[in-house]
């Protein structure tokens, strides 16, 4: 089974850290849990015609949750932070920062 960029690329993070990354050239998605960096970089320069330069990739842990006694846990997802080479920008992070 292939997987998609849309399958890889879930939905961008939007942060006050994450905003004051992007005048570097840096983006930053939550990606599929078990995408590895290679994939990544191909569905971003897919998705938004871009040269990807470097991918960093951070597995973030669910936090606990409560609902009175009962405790939970939300679920674990990965985070990608993507550099991009040269001038071009991700269209969608445009007039953000």
């Amino acid at each position: 089974m292939t997987k998609t960029a849309q399958d890889i690329i879930l939905k961008p993070i939007i942060t006050e850290d994450s905003m004051e990354r992007l005048p570097g050239g840096k983006y930053t998605f939550a990606v599929a849990k078990d995408a590895n960096k290679i994939e990544i970089a191909k569905a971003v320069e897919e998705l938004f015609d871009v040269k990807v330069a470097k991918v960093n990739t951070i597995s973030v842990k669910g936090k606990q949750k409560r609902m009175g006694r009962y405790v939970g846990f939300r679920p674990d997802w990965k985070k990608a932070i993507v550099t991009v080479e040269g001038d071009k920008t991700i269209e969608f992070f445009d007039g953000m920062y």
